[in-house]
């Protein structure tokens, strides 16, 4: 059952990603900055971590609220394919996340911000295209 109303263009679809996007990022920034500060675990391992229960808050939130179509009728099937979506995107991450930290030696929270950047785009995108689309008999 269909809690809200569907967003029925691209445009819609996308601003509502953007807001599941947000919710999303905040747990995962969340989650990054707690295993960090309170628990001093590496940057990559509170990456990797935070982005997991940041892609698990975006499924949830994707499928009931930003996107109506469903290309495949399995669900178990279609969370593989958005976690394997979401696993390029964590690769992205954390290339990024090693470039601003590792490299350029900026601040966790900052190459943060950057990856984040360059994971949205591509996350919309091909979940849209992969999983999201309407199917045409």
């Amino acid at each position: 059952m269909q809690i809200f109303c569907p967003a029925t263009t691209t445009w819609m679809q996308f601003s509502r990603y953007l807001v599941v996007g947000t919710i999303a990022t905040v747990a995962d920034f969340g989650t990054l900055v707690f295993l960090m500060e309170l628990l001093y675990l590496h940057y990559l391992a509170s990456n990797a971590i935070g982005f997991l229960v940041g892609l698990i808050t975006n499924y949830v939130l994707s499928v009931s609220w930003v996107f109506s179509s469903r290309v495949l009728a399995t669900k178990w099937l279609e969370f593989l394919v958005f976690s394997f979506i979401g696993i390029v995107g964590l690769g992205i991450s954390e290339l990024a996340m090693y470039v601003g930290v590792g490299l350029l030696t900026l601040h966790y929270t900052v190459a943060k911000i950057a990856a984040i950047g360059a994971t949205l785009i591509w996350n919309f995108t091909v979940r849209k295209a992969a999983l999201f689309r309407e199917v045409r008999a």
